[in-house]
């Protein structure tokens, strides 16, 4: 009992002040936020070197999962932002190419997922991604077919994964590897695998605290692919794998619709990680000043739940229905999604330092408390929580 309240009350201050509004005190517990009530879908960290998913779900005041669909006729739009608004936000036009394939890393299985994956597609006219048109894959862990049990939180990240990815590149393959449990080692031996199988990007959806990461670091070391990994969804501080110098650590934003040129607008979501590195180097690319080592993020996209977006997946172990999510899991496949469509040469992380006119700069909101500084409040240029600014375009990926 004691560990357990020690361990809440270092997630607390970890986390700041402004994470009350955003992370919930224990698993399962729904939090209002702009008058939308959302829940994490996979509850609290409670291991160390295990990782927890980083998307968050719409509810309603008791925790129930509000239906992403109003009514049963099936012409309705689902409600959250479809595949067309985020690559109206995003200006990005190109379909990609089906010589590139995006990696989708998460724990746990999911059997219903090309099942899922095709409803979804479907309803938005993107095309068929399937194993029998060489679209899809699915492999476990070693690149197998020993799929691990289902755990309906970590299916629901997966659907999420799997369709912003799609969303962003439908021309696309799509390689889902499901880690064994959520354990660093597991996570670190899919992205290995999914490096090994040809990914030109690899999304990672999850984090967990650095102290003992260094051992797993390395699975994040792929020269020539972009690994995007979602910086947290409990406000300001920094989780591991987004902290590793070899990654593109994503960010968050509230994303609104505006009658302005671009038709868009962008805040900090307070529930974005953000920070400094307490173990890893800082990238050459890197020059903010207030960290010495690894800053995070890089780049950021939509997270916040009450702009949230469109999700077709799973509801319970064999029913699936559509649904609203936010959480930097939306942003981290969404930004692979990006680099899918670029399908050019890829140096880590640091392409978009290379080319930060392609970018949206975000200039208001915050994610916490840090004296006022850039490392948890939205600046011009480089800042913690959204990076340097969301996609204008492909050029930046």
């Amino acid at each position: 009992m004691k560990l357990r309240i020690w361990a809440r009350a270092a997630l607390g201050l970890a986390f700041g002040l402004a994470a009350l509004a955003a992370a919930p005190a224990a698993p399962n517990v729904p939090l209002q936020f702009s008058g939308v009530y959302h829940k994490a879908v996979c509850g609290l960290v409670t291991l160390p070197q295990t990782a927890r998913c980083h998307s968050r779900v719409v509810t309603d005041a008791r925790g129930n999962i509000m239906p992403g669909r109003v009514g049963t006729n099936l012409t309705t739009a689902p409600r959250g932002y479809s595949p067309q608004d985020l690559r109206s936000a995003y200006k990005v036009t190109a379909l990609g190419s089906s010589s590139v394939t995006i990696a989708i890393v998460d724990a746990y299985g999911y059997p219903y997922a090309e099942r899922d994956l095709g409803i979804y597609r479907s309803q938005y006219g993107l095309p068929a991604c399937t194993t029998a048109n060489g679209c899809f894959r699915k492999v476990d862990q070693n690149g197998g077919t020993y799929y691990p049990r289902m755990d309906v939180g970590w299916a629901q990240e997966t659907a999420l994964d799997l369709e912003m990815a799609s969303a962003m590149c439908p021309n696309c393959k799509i390689l889902l590897v499901q880690a064994s449990t959520a354990s660093y080692g597991a996570l670190a031996t899919s992205v290995n695998t999914a490096a090994r199988l040809g990914a030109h990007a690899i999304s990672n959806s999850y984090g967990g605290g650095e102290y003992g990461s260094s051992y797993y670091e390395s699975a994040y070391n792929h020269p020539g692919i972009a690994i995007t990994v979602s910086s947290g969804d409990s406000g300001y501080g920094v989780q591991f794998p987004a902290s590793s110098s070899h990654v593109t650590a994503v960010g968050g934003t509230s994303l609104s619709r505006l009658s302005s040129t671009r038709g868009w607008v962008e805040k900090v979501w307070s529930g974005a990680g953000s920070g400094c590195s307490a173990y890893y180097a800082k990238p050459s690319w890197q020059t903010d000043a207030l960290c010495k080592r690894r800053s995070v993020a890089d780049v950021s996209a939509v997270a916040d739940p009450y702009t949230g977006v469109a999700v077709y997946g799973p509801t319970g172990y064999s029913t699936s229905a559509w649904m609203i999510f936010g959480g930097t899991s939306v942003a981290a496949p969404l930004i692979a999604g990006i680099y899918g469509v670029n399908g050019g040469s890829v140096s880590y992380g640091q392409d978009p330092y290379n080319h930060k006119t392609a970018l949206f700069d975000v200039i208001t909101g915050a994610n916490g408390l840090c004296s006022g500084t850039y490392l948890c409040t939205a600046a011009t240029g480089y800042d913690g929580p959204t990076g340097l600014g969301t996609p204008n375009g492909i050029t930046a990926f």
